[in-house]
């Protein structure tokens, strides 16, 4: 009951309006006062993580993880960031934002994604790979209770306004999986085929942008009943993968990996209008907007550096050398009251 309580108190009257309301650009929380602002990128090719100062774009710190990182994430309380790495040893290492320096690693199965309830309760570790979601206690990590999952290759959520669903994306199966975090299961599957990856909700709370990497687009789907139900594609671009709302909440920035650009979505119009290049080529893969909405990170997954662009012109006005393979960076602190998980979800 008393979670129950927590997920409605979550739901504010600002997010009747947009459920984005306290991340624009400013609106960074108590909890962050005073920390530097650094770009963590875990390197999952040589089991590094890269930490990058952006205001001189240099690497300043390279420490080595557990096999594999895949996503660095910020804590519900903001306190600590995770490094969830999937291979060999599995963990979750921790990282003090204060300092920018690892912790003692904590043995956890197959993390290759994290993300935390709205409540704060539950760290909710995606282990795709043995195909559930386990749920842990925040705080100390251990694991209070798992969730098998009816499909293959689950790796992205997004919570609904009120707290108590979840939308899921399943890449290696095709399919959307909706679930009831207080009854504990999963309500509804929905097959859209392809290869679906990250999961943005709209402004209004009423619709799931996902991404599918395999069609070159952004599935729309309704997530209010017990099972989703899809209500169009816009295409944006081959490889479409990581998703990410402008500081204002007006715009979403689509990563399409596959053709080396980012194309950038109206989300009044659910119409896409620009689409910038990286010159050259690239593969833009997961990343964060800067706290001030002004510059989008983007890790370069195949080309072993990290983009930089300006969220008004659309160019890239850097190129940072990091390790090999970067995958899921994170740029911290961002605003928000809390962190919902994987690498730019606040509310």
């Amino acid at each position: 009951m008393k979670w129950l309580i927590g997920l409605l108190l979550l739901s504010s009257p600002a997010s009747a309006v947009s459920i984005y309301a306290h991340t624009h650009a400013g609106m960074l929380s108590p909890a962050v006062k005073g920390l530097p602002a650094r770009v963590y990128v875990p390197n999952g090719k040589d089991n590094t993580v890269s930490v990058i100062d952006p205001a001189t774009f240099q690497v300043i710190r390279t420490f080595p993880v557990d096999k594999e990182p895949q996503h660095v994430v910020a804590s519900h309380d903001l306190k600590t960031l995770w490094v969830a790495s999937d291979q060999g040893r599995t963990s979750l290492t921790p990282i003090d934002p204060r300092t920018g320096k690892p912790g003692q690693p904590v043995p956890t199965p197959d993390p290759y994604n994290l993300y935390f309830t709205p409540d704060g309760r539950y760290a909710l570790v995606v282990a795709e790979n043995e195909r559930r979601l386990d749920f842990r206690d925040a705080r100390t990590m251990r694991l209070v209770f798992s969730l098998p999952v009816p499909c293959q290759g689950v790796n992205h959520m997004d919570f609904s306004p009120d707290g108590q669903h979840v939308l899921a994306a399943c890449e290696f199966s095709g399919d959307l999986i909706k679930l009831d975090l207080l009854a504990r299961k999963v309500t509804g599957k929905l097959h859209v085929g392809g290869m679906p990856q990250d999961v943005r909700l709209s402004p209004d709370g009423q619709v799931y942008y996902v991404a599918d990497m395999m069609l070159g687009g952004l599935h729309l789907i309704d997530g209010r009943g017990p099972t989703p139900r899809k209500l169009g594609f816009v295409p944006t671009g081959k490889g479409a993968h990581g998703l990410y709302p402008s500081r204002d909440g007006t715009r979403l920035f689509v990563s399409n990996r596959g053709e080396g650009s980012v194309s950038v979505l109206d989300f009044a119009t659910r119409r896409v209008t620009a689409r910038w290049r990286i010159p050259g080529g690239g593969s833009p893969d997961m990343g964060s907007v800067s706290a001030d909405g002004k510059q989008l990170w983007l890790s370069g997954r195949y080309s072993n550096v990290v983009y930089v662009f300006d969220t008004r012109s659309g160019q890239v006005i850097r190129k940072v050398r990091v390790g090999q393979g970067p995958h899921g960076l994170t740029f911290f602190p961002q605003p928000g009251r809390y962190s919902l998980g994987h690498t730019g979800n606040y509310r």
